[in-house]
């Protein structure tokens, strides 16, 4: 059993059209490891390579299991540093499900409101949306927030610096080479910590890490290495199902992620149903806060055939009751959970 939204992606295996999984796994190929390769995998190398790769030092990155892992990792971090009270945390909505449910576990109070925050949590690009802020923008939203964690996770596929590089107080980012890397099997993600929090991040994970698998941190230094090929193979074909989405949704701006959230309105429940019966995988709105639509990704080299498929249940563009992400303004949206009149959810 996995959380939720994973639940509901791999409870459907074997369908034809499958526009649920956001990684490259399977899309593309990275180059196979060799014996001494995996011999001489080194984690402190993996460490060395990945931060100057991100032009971040190397002291203030720390390799995790992955990118739910390294979320965590900050999210209890935090969390602990408050002591006995209850911490805020500031989420915009749509958002991927452990970026919300993950703080609200470690504790936090989770809102949508501006105002005072001990943590503000986003992805850039932002997941399921596929859009990135910009520095101006995401800055602004996260004003009054004491922390704030920038999941990079698609970083990528945008050819952005990452906004570790900038000096920015208690700002936290984390990544995985499990998207564009192609690389699930890798296990590996990673947290570069803010210079003030450096040093006690480092007590506390010395805690309750565990040293990452020698194949994994050979896979990872493969694909590093191997970045400008696997980048080519990776940009072009996104950027060929992008075009392919915006033929088919021209009023909707392509994403810069791997991802689209297609907003449907009220239909979007029956709609997810009746697409299940044409054998058509979508990720329901539901699980990232906003059931307004459906987030459809840009992964597979079948999304031709696999958006047409889904445009076949859904409607062109312009049907009834269908409307774009971009065409109509998005309704509201509340945080999961039931809001109160400030906008935050209570604790799980």
């Amino acid at each position: 059993m996995k959380f939720p939204l994973a639940d509901w992606i791999d409870g459907h295996p074997g369908v034809r059209h499958d526009l649920a999984r956001s990684g490259m796994a399977g899309a593309v190929q990275r180059p196979a490891l060799t014996a001494a390769e995996l011999r001489s995998s080194d984690a402190d190398e993996l460490r060395d390579e990945l931060a100057t790769s991100l032009r971040v030092p190397a002291d203030r990155l720390f390799l995790t299991h992955g990118g739910t892992e390294a979320n965590a990792w900050v999210f209890f971090y935090i969390a602990r540093s408050l002591g006995r009270r209850s911490g805020v945390c500031r989420v915009s909505l749509p958002e991927y499900p452990p970026l919300f449910d993950g703080p609200r576990t470690a504790g936090f109070e989770i809102t949508t409101a501006a105002g005072a925050a001990d943590l503000a949590v986003t992805s850039q690009p932002r997941n399921p949306e596929g859009d990135e802020w910009g520095p101006e923008r995401l800055f602004q939203w996260a004003g009054g927030a004491r922390h704030v964690l920038l999941d990079e996770t698609f970083r990528e596929f945008g050819e952005r610096r990452s906004y570790a590089t900038l000096s920015r107080e208690r700002l936290w980012t984390t990544g995985s080479f499990t998207k564009f890397y192609a690389g699930d099997d890798l296990r590996v993600g990673f947290v570069i910590a803010p210079e003030t929090d450096q040093k006690p991040f480092g007590r506390f994970v010395g805690l309750f890490a565990d040293e990452i698998a020698p194949a994994s941190v050979a896979g990872a230094l493969s694909a590093l290495r191997h970045r400008a090929r696997i980048g080519e193979e990776v940009r072009r074909l996104v950027a060929t199902n992008r075009r392919v989405l915006a033929r088919t949704f021209p009023v909707s701006t392509p994403p810069v992620g791997p991802v689209w959230f297609d907003r449907t309105g009220a239909r979007s429940p029956d709609l997810v149903g009746r697409l299940l019966r044409a054998s058509v995988l979508v990720c329901p709105g539901s699980y990232f806060g906003d059931p307004s639509g459906n987030r459809l990704c840009l992964t597979r080299r079948s999304f031709p055939a696999d958006l047409a498929a889904y445009v076949a249940v859904r409607g062109p563009e312009g049907a009834p009751g269908v409307t774009s992400s971009r065409s109509t303004p998005r309704p509201p949206v509340r945080p999961p959970r039931g809001a109160n009149a400030r906008g935050r959810a209570g604790r799980a």
